[in-house]
C-alpha cells in the first residue's frame, strides 16, 4: 500500500483511500471519553478509526470564525448575505434566500444550533475571499492542532469522500474550541434558533435532559449515522465524549449520557493523552448508507436497539433532567450586495 509523509498527507486524501483494501470492522462505531483538564482519555473504542463527520464538522468552521474575531478580520455585527453558492446547499432546512442578510453574530447560531448547511457556506465567505480559502483555512487549523486523521472539504460537512476525521481528533478540536472561546459557549449552549419566525430545534437533547451540558454538536449524514462531540461539567469536572456513527437519536443521546455519567462517577480510568491516541491511516472511513438509509435499515436498528437499549420502554435513561431552553432569535433582511462571493474588505462593520 502506497503511504505519504506524515506532513500534508491529507493533501493526497483521495490518492491514499483510492490504495486502501481495508476498511472498518462491521459493526465498529467509534467512541471517545476525555478528562478535558487532563487531557486524559478515560475510555475509547476505536477512537483513531476515520469517520464523516457530517455536521461535526462545523466545529472547525466555528473555530475558524472565532480565530477571524479574535484577530478583527470580522465583528459580531459583519453582515452575512446568503449568496448563490450558500443556497446551492443540501438540506435548506433554514429557508432562506439568495441575497437575505443577517449579522455574523446570528449566522453563528444558525449555522451551530440550527445546524444550517447553507448559512455555513454564506459564513465562510463573509470571513474569506471564499469558500475555497475558508476550507484552507480549516486544514490548517486541522494541521496546527495535530489533527493527523482529518481533512475537511467544505464548511457544513455535506458528503464528500474527502471530508473525514476521527473520535480523536474531533476531541481535540471541541477542547480547543472551548479553551480558546469560552466567552462564544452560547453558540453551542442555544437548544433552538427562529429564523424570520421559524423554529429550528438543537438535536442536541442533551441541553435539555442532562444536566451540566455545555454543548457542542451534532451531525447526521446516511453515510456516517449520528455523531456526537458533547462536553459536560459536574462538581468541577469537565468530561468530552465523541461518538460516532449512533443508529438512532435516542441511541446517540443515550449512549452520550451513559458516558458522561460513568465518567463522573469515576468509573473510568485514565489510560493515557488524547493525543497519544494512534489514528489509523489502513483503513478508509465505514459507509453507513446501506444499514441506514435502505430497506435493510430496520434489522439493522433491531441489532443496535438490542445492543444499547437505553431509554426504550423498561429500560433505564439517562436522560432524565429537565432543564429550560434557550431560543436565540435570528432576524434576516435584503442584502443591498448581492454578489456571490462578498468579501470582508468590501462590507462595513
Amino acid at each position: 500500500m502506497m503511504k505519504f509523509p506524515m506532513s500534508g498527507w491529507w493533501q493526497k486524501a483521495g490518492m491514499v483511500f483510492a490504495f486502501l483494501s481495508t476498511s472498518v470492522p462491521a459493526g465498529a462505531t467509534p467512541v471517545l471519553v476525555v478528562d478535558t483538564a487532563t487531557r486524559q482519555v478515560l475510555y475509547q473504542e476505536d477512537a483513531g478509526v476515520p469517520w464523516y463527520p457530517a455536521s461535526t464538522t462545523k466545529l472547525m468552521t466555528a473555530l475558524v470564525v472565532f480565530e477571524a474575531l479574535r484577530s478583527g478580520e470580522v465583528t459580531l455585527s459583519t453582515p452575512v448575505t446568503m449568496t448563490r453558492n450558500a443556497t446551492k446547499q443540501a438540506f435548506l432546512e433554514s429557508g432562506l434566500t439568495y441575497g437575505r442578510t443577517m449579522t455574523l453574530e446570528d449566522a453563528l447560531f444558525a449555522a451551530i444550533t440550527a445546524s444550517a448547511n447553507d448559512v455555513a457556506v454564506a459564513l465562510a465567505e463573509a470571513v474569506a475571499p471564499n469558500e475555497a480559502s475558508f476550507v484552507e483555512r480549516m486544514n490548517k487549523e486541522a494541521v496546527r492542532l495535530g489533527m493527523t486523521g482529518t481533512h475537511f472539504s467544505s464548511p457544513n460537512g455535506l458528503f464528500d469522500r474527502n471530508n473525514y476525521t476521527t473520535a480523536r481528533d474531533l476531541a481535540i478540536l471541541g477542547m480547543e474550541v472551548e479553551k480558546l472561546f469560552p466567552e462564544y459557549r452560547r453558540f453551542f449552549a442555544a437548544t433552538a434558533v427562529v429564523i424570520d419566525g421559524k423554529e429550528i430545534k438543537s438535536n442536541n437533547a442533551l441541553l435539555t435532559s442532562f444536566s451540566g451540558t455545555i454543548g457542542m454538536k451534532t451531525g447526521f449524514l446516511c453515510a456516517s449515522g449520528r455523531n456526537y462531540v458533547g462536553l459536560a461539567t459536574r462538581n468541577g469536572r469537565s468530561v468530552m465524549v465523541v461518538l460516532m456513527g449512533a443508529t438512532t437519536e435516542r441511541e446517540r443521546n443515550e449512549r452520550s449520557a451513559q458516558y458522561l455519567t460513568q465518567a463522573f462517577e469515576g468509573r473510568f480510568a485514565g489510560s493515557g493523552p488524547v493525543d497519544g491516541v494512534q489514528n489509523r491511516r489502513d483503513v478508509a472511513p465505514e459507509d453507513m448508507r446501506i444499514r441506514l438509509c435502505t430497506p435493510k435499515g430496520a434489522a439493522y436498528e433491531a441489532s443496535r436497539d438490542a445492543l444499547y437499549p437505553m431509554g426504550l420502554p423498561g429500560h433505564e435513561s439517562y436522560l432524565t433532567d429537565h432543564l429550560p431552553e434557550q431560543v436565540h432569535e435570528v432576524r434576516t433582511w435584503p442584502g443591498a450586495d448581492t454578489a456571490d462571493v462578498p468579501k470582508p474588505s468590501q462590507r462595513r462593520s
